[in-house]
């Protein structure tokens, strides 16, 4: 699982190297044929590895439940994210994986729901949830990294 953990924050650290001149409006255009944007992506990611590891293992998300609301699966960019908000968002990406391993490493997460993803594969344990969340980071990086053509 180590490695994972090393890879879910090698990834994050590479999405923001490749945004970090990126203007806010950049961050929040939905190109046409898009629904979506980078910004909503990175928070989209953010949330995710958070329901997928923590709520699924019956424990607190570190992330609120405004921005659950806002970025979880199944939502679309709703308002035009602040330079501010996404300061806070960007610091959050990238020290949940921190976190994740600090927490896994303490053995904090014993219980895991069973849950089936969208793509048909059924996640069984953390362990699980942390391999398939590297699988969605990789589907958001190419995502982000069309977006970034068109804006």
């Amino acid at each position: 699982m180590q490695k994972q953990l090393e890879t879910l924050l090698k990834t994050r650290q590479l999405v923001l190297k490749l945004i970090e001149n990126l203007t806010t409006d950049q961050l929040n255009k939905i190109p046409m044929g898009f629904k979506n944007n980078i910004a909503w992506n990175i928070a989209h990611l953010a949330v995710t590895q958070q329901l997928l590891c923590y709520k699924l293992s019956g424990l607190n998300c570190l992330v609120s439940e405004e921005m659950i609301a806002d970025f979880q699966k199944g939502t679309a960019p709703n308002y035009t994210v602040s330079k501010e908000e996404f300061e806070m968002i960007k610091e959050q990406f990238l020290q949940l994986p921190l976190n994740l391993k600090e927490d896994y490493d303490k053995g904090i997460f014993k219980n895991y729901n069973e849950y089936t993803t969208s793509v048909n594969i059924t996640l069984n344990s953390i362990e699980d949830a942390i391999m398939f969340n590297t699988y969605h980071e990789g589907i958001h990086l190419g995502i982000i990294l069309q977006l970034m053509k068109f804006i």
